[in-house]
């Protein structure tokens, strides 16, 4: 048996000040690979370093729809840094109106600018949407984001929008938060999706799922993710890990095995 962590942060101190226990907690409980996903572009580097020098870690470029301090980057930026062979993604990007507030105009022109850079790569786009749904998913049909397709990373939102989602070609991914008692919502969600579009993942260090929750998350607690929506889809452990590990491969076309 073998998980994916579809969407983690093991460049932030947190978790590279340990790196080699993270990464054997991880080999421990069956995580063979995972995609650590880039926030701007000025860690960028730390990244593509851990992709280069670890095989079953992979890496993406983007800036987070809440960085404003770093630097703001043009499509061309994207699609260039996006050609290492260990890119397999452009993120984590989209919209988020609950950090931010007011005119948050320059965050929807940076998903636009994102979503161009992975149609022009070839590369499926990382969403991130908080309390910004609508706006996300028309920003997304305008913009043609169904012809290179992605993922809704650490999806939160209700089967309405996980419908619609779907209908522009994107993959469903589920962290920690699935695993939340007063998740109700999302859980239902997590039994409605189509196998074949489903993903886990953990966004560590953050979101730690039972029964971890409110400590550091770790690639290795991915595993809770997938036992969790086991039981909610009344199958394997095992059945959720092939599912969950053939789509990522599916999606992440750059992604070698």
């Amino acid at each position: 048996m073998q998980l994916v962590d579809s969407h983690c942060h093991i460049n932030f101190p947190s978790l590279s000040q340990q790196l080699q226990i993270v990464l054997q907690q991880a080999r421990a409980n069956d995580v063979s690979h995972m995609l650590c996903v880039a926030v701007n572009l000025e860690d960028f580097p730390q990244i593509l370093e851990l992709a280069h020098n670890f095989s079953h870690i992979f890496a993406s470029v983007g800036v987070h729809p809440n960085e404003q301090d770093g630097q703001d980057p043009a499509i061309a930026d994207l699609v260039r840094l996006a050609q290492d062979p260990k890119v397999i993604a452009i993120g984590e990007t989209g919209l988020d109106y609950y950090r931010s507030t007011g005119d948050l105009s320059w965050q929807q022109m940076r998903f636009r600018r994102h979503i161009q850079a992975a149609k022009a790569c070839a590369k499926p786009l990382i969403v991130h949407t908080r309390q910004a749904a609508e706006d996300t998913l028309r920003i997304m049909q305008e913009e043609g984001a169904a012809e290179i397709g992605g993922v809704m990373h650490c999806f939160s939102e209700n089967w309405e929008i996980a419908q619609k989602a779907l209908e522009l070609n994107f993959y469903i991914s589920f962290s920690g938060i699935v695993t939340f008692k007063n998740a109700r919502t999302l859980q239902e969600v997590a039994v409605k999706i189509p196998a074949d579009r489903l993903l886990i993942e953990t966004d560590s260090p953050y979101l730690a799922p039972v029964p971890h929750r409110g400590q550091m998350n770790t690639p290795a607690y991915v595993r809770h993710v997938a036992e969790y929506i086991a039981q909610l889809r009344q199958v394997s452990l095992e059945t959720i890990a092939d599912t969950t590990t053939a789509n990522f491969f599916k999606l992440f076309k750059h992604a070698n095995a």
